[in-house]
């Protein structure tokens, strides 16, 4: 149940915070800002690429996975984006990692060679389970980039195979730390610093940009900045309920399952980031997808009867006090990019008339989409299920990603402070 009360008290919220993630949040601007200053004193403003690499692999876990996500939904068809996870691996020798990252190995897939690119990301810089896939990617020949804590082992891995290190910015806060203070145990995983995707995506970003496999650069990378930056105003703790997107949003989302629908590959890849945020602040189940496969996917959702019950098999059991069944709710993630993109779909238009070049697949594909969204709208209408919108409007794609990120992010750190997660 959500603590009302806690969220419209400033104070109560930062005892409640204590591995500061909030302040990670507002300083998440920031750690752009240092991220591309480390990089910039790297040598990454200096590379001079001999063309765009074939295929481009991010290894990693984490934060890490969800910044290849996000590059994959940026770069488009211009260069093909793989991320690589942990699977379970033969434990690593090592005295510097934690447990928890021991048993977690990484393998590069039989066809990457000399014309691929391998960024390794990790904020904690201690996995040897990354540092052999280094040492792995040295071996056949694959270039490789490193983004990692400065002499961490896998700094050093990354030096030792003549792969590009790219220093992760850590977070510069007056308490707590980058994983919170709650006590866990050696085999435990910690909870991650929020602001870690910052640190990651903001080099990783630049590297793209530098080889041409996404639309980033120096400029549009501080606009994301920025963005963030008024985002963490707006979301302050001391802002009330009703004035703080954050808050308001983990509000809306308490006590039920959300269906978090993107309308593009981008915002989809912020509800995949979101509901990962939602499972490790709040301990709060979620369901992705993108439109139009989420009508198909999630449609067996509407007419189910969710929860509910009290795990006892008592067919005489009183059912009177037995909670109700968890509430499905659809946030749909959009980022409208002209004034075409809030007006009403147009009729059908035949199919057989082509004419007026690419600006006119463009109009078809934005009228494709509102009859989607009108689908969306039906089908909730239909199951008494509310539909609601997280809209932003800028032609950059960068700037919405941020502020779309930065909304969700402090909805979901609100929502596992008011829920007791």
């Amino acid at each position: 149940m959500l603590d009302d009360a806690l969220l419209d008290d400033p104070a109560a919220l930062e005892r409640a915070d204590t591995g500061g993630a909030l302040l990670a949040l507002a300083g998440a601007g920031a750690r752009i800002r240092n991220a591309l200053r480390l990089a910039d004193e790297a040598g990454l403003g200096a590379l001079r690429p001999d063309g765009r690499p074939r295929t481009v692999l991010v290894a990693g876990h984490r934060s890490a996975l969800a910044a290849g996500d996000i590059l994959a939904a940026l770069g488009g068809t211009a260069c093909p984006v793989l991320t690589l996870g942990p699977v379970a691996g033969a434990p690593e020798e090592s005295d510097q990692a934690p447990a928890h990252l021991l048993d977690l190995g990484w393998y590069l897939p039989g066809w990457v060679g000399s014309l691929d690119l391998l960024v390794v990301a990790s904020d904690d810089g201690s996995e040897p389970g990354l540092c052999a896939l280094i040492e792995q990617a040295y071996l056949r020949g694959c270039s490789a980039a490193v983004i990692a804590p400065v002499d961490s082992p896998l700094a050093q891995a990354a030096v030792q195979a003549r792969a590009l290190p790219l220093p992760y910015a850590t977070a510069d806060r007056a308490r707590g730390n980058d994983r919170g203070t709650d006590a866990v145990t050696p085999d435990d995983l910690p909870p991650e610093d929020p602001g870690a995707l910052w640190a990651i995506l903001a080099p990783l970003l630049a590297l793209a940009g530098r080889i041409g496999v996404a639309p980033a650069d120096g400029r549009s990378l501080q606009a994301a900045a920025d963005r963030l930056d008024e985002v963490a105003v707006r979301c302050r703790p001391d802002a009330a309920a009703y004035l703080n997107p954050g808050k308001s949003l983990a509000g809306r989302l308490a006590g039920g399952l959300p269906l978090l629908w993107g309308d593009g590959p981008l915002t989809a890849a912020v509800a995949r980031r979101f509901a990962a945020l939602l499972a490790d602040r709040a301990g709060h189940p979620a369901l992705t997808g993108v439109l139009p496969q989420a009508l198909a996917e999630h449609r067996g959702l509407f007419a189910a009867r969710l929860g509910g019950g009290t795990g006892t098999e008592d067919f005489f059991r009183d059912r009177v006090d037995e909670p109700d069944p968890l509430r499905l709710q659809v946030l749909l993630l959009r980022r409208i990019t002209d004034e075409a993109d809030s007006v009403p779909a147009a009729p059908d238009e035949p199919e057989g008339d082509t004419e007026g070049g690419p600006s006119r697949t463009e109009d078809r594909d934005t009228a494709a989409l509102h009859r989607t969204v009108a689908r969306a709208q039906r089908l909730a209408e239909a199951h008494e299920v509310v539909l609601g919108e997280l809209a932003v409007a800028h032609t950059d794609p960068l700037e919405a990603l941020a502020e779309l990120v930065g909304i969700t992010d402090f909805a979901a750190v609100y929502l596992g402070l008011a829920g007791g997660a």
